[in-house]
């Protein structure tokens, strides 16, 4: 983030994009696109500079210590780091819900085909009990 921040403030990049997925709940997650840099059109020059005509002119009836244009970068530093600490924040969130629910499908169907198998075994037993029984039977009777 530090890099991208680093060449916003720079002039290299005019908007920053990014996407991620929001957490709605355990079944929900929705991915999602947006711009965490919308400089709007209105506060930029003919020249692609931020206008600061306001703050030169005096038109603020505030005096900022460090400086305004200072103090916005630094505030803007912030608000993006917000941001991308939110946005991953809802990422890992999804991704171990995802996770969760893969792990629970894999359980029930793991839990599913233990439940075959020990019915097949039961009826195999079950089978081979009785030819014996039937051929114990049979030999006493033959005897």
């Amino acid at each position: 983030m530090k890099t991208l921040i680093d060449r916003q403030f720079a002039g290299e990049l005019d908007e920053i994009h990014v996407f991620y997925t929001t957490f709605i709940n355990t079944m929900k997650q929705v991915p999602r696109s947006g711009r965490i840099v919308p400089i709007p059109e209105e506060w930029l020059t003919s020249t692609g500079e931020i206008r600061t005509s306001d703050v030169e002119s005096g038109a603020w009836d505030y005096i900022y210590e460090p400086d305004a244009h200072d103090l916005l970068d630094g505030i803007m530093r912030r608000y993006l780091e917000a941001i991308v600490f939110q946005m991953v924040n809802e990422n890992m969130a999804s991704e171990q819900s995802a996770r969760m629910v893969a792990m629970k499908a894999a359980s029930d169907n793991a839990g599913k085909i233990i439940n075959e198998l020990q019915l097949i075994y039961n009826k195999t037993r079950q089978a081979a009990i009785t030819k014996e029984l039937s051929e114990i039977v049979g030999g006493a009777a033959a005897v």
